[in-house]
């Protein structure tokens, strides 16, 4: 006798859930792109050797992944870099580490922007072309002082904290006025014309190293006289979606930076012509070379100095939520190392 169709329908439900059971489990699938939104110049430096090297393809397939296709795109603003990961136009976003904590704070309770490593430790110089400014005192209400992101960037910060220093307790806004938002390129130029109401620039490797050569210009300060020695200047970063939902390829791009500083330690001619290719830059491979060679410059992946940043920032408002521990802002896949 024919059975009744609801008593079939169990059954074959049954069966399949059987079925289900004794399957080995099959993870869902992780992406098969990662796309990356960076900041300009040799603070980057570990991507620009992950794309000319191919070393995220090269750690995805080595995780069992397959073809992972990763692609870069440059943007001279760390405020539209962090728009780029909140719009999901890209995966991953490299900016200053001032930019980065702020898009922490921002992203608190939603998208939760945490970083996966810092990129390197540089110091950034403040350079004019007026011989008469030896120091932010000297600066008159007619400079423009050009920084990539206003009052967000790494160099806005720390123009900050050297006006809080020069000026006194809760001056720390006292050149924000006088301050532009310009990609290190475009500011670099106006800077060297010497044509326009730019007459300074807060900037960074090999962009501050191009503007010294003109005897026009000259230094200010530097970042370590500020911040009292090394720190991070760079980090990526990654919304808590992203790294959860995609863990190998998450520890693909963390090792895919691993191999990167590794070979810039290694090779710093190597990593210059990666830099000059990708830039299409018309500066020599020794000169690129000696800049990343520099005794002031690192390229390491563990956090230092954020403290610095984050107690600064949230002591005059640019944070809401003051971090206790450097290890809050980052994933736990780097909370092994010994950062600051």
């Amino acid at each position: 006798m024919t059975k009744p169709f609801s008593i079939r329908r169990r059954t074959l439900l049954g069966t399949a859930l059987l079925l289900a059971a004794s399957m080995p489990h099959t993870a869902r699938a992780e992406a098969t792109e990662v796309r990356f939104a960076r900041n300009l110049g040799l603070g980057y430096l570990p991507l620009y050797v992950m794309q000319d090297k191919g070393l995220v393809e090269k750690q995805a397939r080595a995780a069992g992944l397959g073809e992972v296709k990763a692609s870069y795109t440059p943007l001279g603003n760390p405020t539209t870099i962090t728009e780029a990961t909140l719009s999901g136009n890209a995966d991953f976003g490299a900016a200053g580490v001032p930019a980065f904590i702020i898009a922490w704070d921002k992203t608190r309770g939603n998208a939760n922007l945490r970083g996966l490593a810092a990129l390197n430790a540089q110091p950034a110089y403040l350079n004019t072309n007026r011989p008469e400014v030896k120091t932010l005192k000297d600066f008159t209400e007619k400079d423009r002082i050009v920084v990539p992101s206003v009052r967000a960037s790494y160099q806005a910060i720390v123009l900050q904290i050297a006006a809080e220093q020069t000026f006194g307790p809760g001056q720390h806004a006292k050149l924000d006025s006088q301050t532009v938002s310009l990609a290190h390129p475009d500011g670099t130029a106006a800077l060297l014309s010497g044509k326009t109401e730019i007459t300074a620039h807060f900037t960074s490797p090999p962009f501050q190293d191009q503007q010294l050569r003109d005897p026009k210009i000259h230094k200010v300060l530097s970042s370590y006289d500020v911040l009292g020695g090394p720190a991070s200047f760079s980090a990526l970063w990654t919304s808590t979606a992203f790294h959860d939902a995609n863990p190998k390829l998450t520890k693909a791009v963390l090792a895919a930076l691993e191999e990167s500083v590794a070979l810039i330690k290694a090779d710093p001619q190597d990593a210059a012509r990666a830099y000059i290719r990708i830039e299409n830059s018309k500066l020599g491979v020794e000169e690129v070379a000696a800049m990343i060679a520099h005794p002031e410059i690192s390229y390491d992946l563990t956090p230092r100095g954020i403290g610095t940043f984050t107690d600064f920032m949230a002591r005059i408002g640019s944070i809401r939520n003051r971090p206790t521990d450097w290890r809050d802002l980052f994933f736990a896949d780097i909370h092994d190392r010994t950062g600051s």
